[in-house]
């Protein structure tokens, strides 16, 4: 569908939702929370929240969701995943169980929890491509990037509390992933930069 301005939807099923949609109000678009067959259809662009990848993965393939999530990728659906948004878009998962199930898309190798337990969890400032000044970012029991395909575009780096220098941040195409949680700062220069992305493929 055509929009002079995209409707932004955030996979409403488990984790940070609200967060994700007040910053994307924060940014003057129009923010959906998809939840259905339905929902989804009347969206340009997908944001799939932080959470718990399992019971994400679980509760999409329950509701029915999960097969259309992947059409509407492969059809050019603009997404972007923040921490298990990033296991969900992820063509391959270390540390997963084996009915894990993922919307996949980009090509990279992601291990789940790298970062440690809910107690390691930290925040520091990274550089992000295409950002500008440095930007704040939240980890929170995440993931890293452990490779990438030679279609997949390095955003940011990072070198965790154990000396670990590592991916956190990939774009492929109209697809986005971030270990980090932008959502919950106060910094809304990553949900502009996917609202100029889903511009761009809308």
């Amino acid at each position: 569908m055509t929009r002079a301005t995209p409707r932004i939807g955030v996979l409403a099923i488990q984790g940070d939702v609200v967060e994700h949609m007040r910053a994307l109000v924060a940014c003057d678009v129009s923010a959906v929370s998809v939840g259905s067959l339905d929902s989804l259809g009347d969206v340009d662009a997908l944001i799939i929240p932080g959470g718990e990848s399992t019971t994400m993965s679980m509760l999409a393939s329950r509701d029915g969701l999960l097969d259309p999530l992947r059409e509407a990728r492969a059809a050019g659906m603009p997404m972007y995943g923040s921490c298990a948004g990033m296991i969900m878009l992820a063509d391959d998962i270390l540390d997963a169980r084996s009915d894990q199930q993922a919307i996949g898309g980009i090509d990279m190798v992601v291990r789940r929890n790298a970062f440690g337990r809910q107690v390691d969890s930290f925040e520091t400032v990274i550089d992000v491509a295409g950002l500008g000044e440095p930007f704040p970012a939240v980890f929170i029991r995440a993931p890293w990037v452990e490779s990438v395909g030679p279609g997949v575009q390095e955003l940011a780096r990072v070198t965790t509390p154990q000396g670990v220098d590592t991916i956190v941040a990939v774009r492929q195409g109209p697809l986005v992933a971030t270990s980090f949680h932008p959502e919950l700062t106060g910094d809304r220069r990553f949900h502009e930069l996917f609202i100029q992305i889903a511009r761009q493929y809308a």
